[in-house]
């Protein structure tokens, strides 16, 4: 049967709106499955992180070199579909203190500015918006309590908690970081964990745009190669 001109028009309107609706459903799980795609894996000890210090070796200051980095993890809803995004710089400063096999002190400062992901949009945001880097350049992660890390210096991968502070935005809350710690063969020390952060505690509000929703909670991650 010949269609009239009057029906072809309609059906073609209606497969334009049902093209439409599908680009608005497949769109966002394109973008999440990308974004997903891009998030890096949280840090991890190194293969090569079997190595062993005598305890006189240990001791003293080491830093931060050049394998270091941090950045954060936060999740977000997108039109449904669930949205990883990591953020990632290596402009770190670390710094800590063994004695006697025990970690004593440290200090781990990341330039929140330099963060970025593979979205410049978001890093915008993320740096005027969210954690004004311009006021609030930096977070600084301080150690408060000793840590023992004598199974780390005898050669085994040792999982210990990182009890602190972190100074975010201008405000400084007490915090723990799930951490390991291991030598490397070179005889470097890796440290890798994270540390769990609610943005409200620090002054800051997570974004909701209507069709993007982003958690209330998120984790600075960090991992340290420290040499002396």
């Amino acid at each position: 049967m010949a269609l009239t001109k009057r029906t072809k028009i309609v059906i073609g309107i209606a497969s334009g709106v049902v093209v439409i609706a599908a680009a608005a459903v497949v769109g966002p799980v394109i973008y999440a499955n990308t974004v997903n795609g891009q998030a890096a894996a949280a840090p991890s000890l190194s293969a090569s992180s079997s190595g062993k210090l005598d305890a006189a070796d240990a001791d003293g200051t080491w830093t931060s070199q050049s394998g270091s980095y941090a950045g954060y993890r936060v999740h977000e809803v997108l039109q449904g579909n669930d949205v990883n995004v990591v953020g990632r710089t290596k402009d770190v400063e670390g710094k800590v203190a063994v004695s006697s096999g025990k970690l004593t002190t440290a200090t781990v400062t990341v330039q929140v500015g330099k963060i970025s992901t593979p979205e410049s949009a978001r890093d915008e945001y993320f740096r005027t918006k969210a954690l004004e880097t311009d006021k609030y350049p930096t977070a600084t992660f301080t150690l408060t309590k000793p840590v023992d890390v004598a199974q780390a210096l005898d050669g085994t991968k040792q999982d210990v908690t990182l009890t602190g502070t972190m100074d975010l935005h201008g405000v400084e809350k007490p915090v723990t970081a799930d951490a390991q710690v291991a030598v490397g063969k070179s005889g470097t020390v890796q440290v890798v964990g994270s540390v769990p952060i609610t943005f409200q505690d620090y002054g800051v509000t997570a974004p909701s745009l209507g069709f993007v929703t982003v958690d209330g909670k998120g984790s600075v991650e960090f991992s340290l190669d420290l040499g002396k």
